[in-house]
């Protein structure tokens, strides 16, 4: 969170399953068009936040499953974990908070007094949160006796359904709204409160993300009938909450787009990279788009032509050389060269690649050192580089384009790829 030092720009939150990720994609191109978009356009000056439902354990697990980004901050367990950074470093002010009036061992034993209420995996139960199953026609009767019981006992909860099926029960402070609101309330105690903001979901646990004051909404198109119903019974006059035509990662980029919050244009949607517009010139978008050429070159999906590596080769100085994660050396031109002859030998095959947590730091009046991961997941394989490159400015600012000095790679422990002799970048 150090990189902060102003307000961001923008903070998205959004819930995972179903928002974010879309579990009938399995191209996962719509998370991938978002991910484009965001390093592009955002990573360097707004906030990423993901607000799910998922404990710790199974959030790392989806990461491993779907090509995520990193965000800068991961709101767990319903709102009741606040972590920050790829450390994902526990928020100890939320933790005395939801401390209040709660006593978990007082919930397990009301619970346990409801058959119609079946407990959750292990992973799923957490310090501020007992999880249930419940069948839909019995939730309301059952939400409705536990609260008074649990209220008797002295305590202050909320009892949340959603996916028609999972029952949470949490602290009264707790919650994705109130995690959202500590969140903002911290930012403007410390004189950094986001421009603006944007809460996107599906199920009833997000619908406390659209009461926050000052906050832009979106449900997406394939939100729940829980959370349409809560729409229509308390935001159908709200300007700021919207109903999102396309799906999950797509719509969270409609409603960036109709709420006018920045470019919604993700590089990913051009064949020609020079119709993308981005909102400041800045070398995230440099790095996304060179990797996205990459994926689309050794997939096929894009003309073998020569003025295309020409283009290539002139954004290189002549002298840069790519140190690989092995320690070979070679010149950027000679790995211009390797690329040629790799054209289409991924055509037909689940090849992407994607970038993640470009950060970029000026150091010098021209240049930039530029850090981030680049994913490559080629069949059942899925492999990680930490990149580091020094890239030059072209013209005022960046708008001539950048000029890549050197580069240098090392393996993500636990993502090394087995054969890398085709790794080129």
């Amino acid at each position: 969170m150090d990189r902060i030092t102003k307000a961001a720009r923008l903070m998205i939150v959004s819930d995972l399953d179903h928002t974010m990720v879309d579990h009938h994609d399995p191209e996962n191109m719509s998370l991938l068009r978002f991910n484009a978009l965001w390093e592009a356009n955002y990573r360097h000056d707004s906030l990423l936040v993901f607000s799910t439902g998922r404990s710790p354990i199974l959030y790392k697990q989806l990461r491993k499953e779907k090509p995520m980004l990193t965000p800068d901050i991961t709101i767990m367990s319903v709102g009741t974990e606040i972590t920050y950074g790829d450390l994902m470093l526990p928020d100890d002010g939320w933790v005395e908070i939801l401390n209040q009036k709660w006593d978990r061992n007082v919930v397990t034993e009301e619970t346990s007094k409801f058959p119609e209420l079946t407990l959750q995996a292990e992973t799923e139960q957490r310090p501020h949160k007992v999880s249930f199953y419940v069948d839909k026609t019995k939730a309301q009767v059952v939400m409705k006796e536990l609260s008074d019981r649990l209220k008797k006992r002295g305590l202050d909860v909320k009892i949340i359904y959603s996916g028609g099926m999972d029952l949470d029960i949490l602290p009264q402070g707790a919650g994705k709204g109130q995690a959202l609101a500590y969140l903002l309330k911290k930012f403007k105690n410390e004189g950094i409160p986001p421009v603006n903001t944007l809460a996107c979901g599906d199920s009833g646990n997000d619908a406390e993300l659209f009461s926050i004051p000052d906050v832009y909404g979106v449900m997406v198109s394939n939100a729940q009938e829980e959370l349409l119903q809560w729409h229509a019974e308390n935001a159908k006059d709200n300007p700021n909450v919207i109903h999102a035509k396309e799906r999950c990662a797509a719509g969270i980029i409609e409603a960036i787009g109709h709420f006018k919050l920045g470019s919604n244009s993700s590089p990913r949607d051009f064949a020609d990279f020079v119709e993308c517009k981005v909102d400041h010139v800045n070398p995230g978008y440099e790095v996304v788009k060179f990797y996205l050429f990459y994926e689309r070159w050794r997939r096929g999906d894009t003309d073998n032509c020569e003025t295309y590596i020409s283009s290539l080769k002139a954004s290189c100085d002549p002298s840069a050389i790519v140190v690989f994660p092995s320690g070979v050396e070679k010149t950027l031109h000679e790995c211009m060269h390797t690329l040629k002859v790799h054209y289409g030998d991924q055509k037909g095959k689940p090849f992407r690649v994607w970038v993640d947590r470009v950060l970029s730091t000026p150091i010098g009046s021209s240049t930039w050192l530029v850090k981030f991961d680049k994913w490559e997941l080629a069949g059942d394989e899925r492999c990680c580089c930490v990149i580091t490159a020094k890239i030059n400015v072209k013209g005022s600012g960046g708008s001539d384009g950048y000029t890549w000095a050197n580069v240098q790679q090392k393996w993500l422990e636990g993502y090394e790829k087995k054969d890398d002799s085709t790794w080129l970048f």
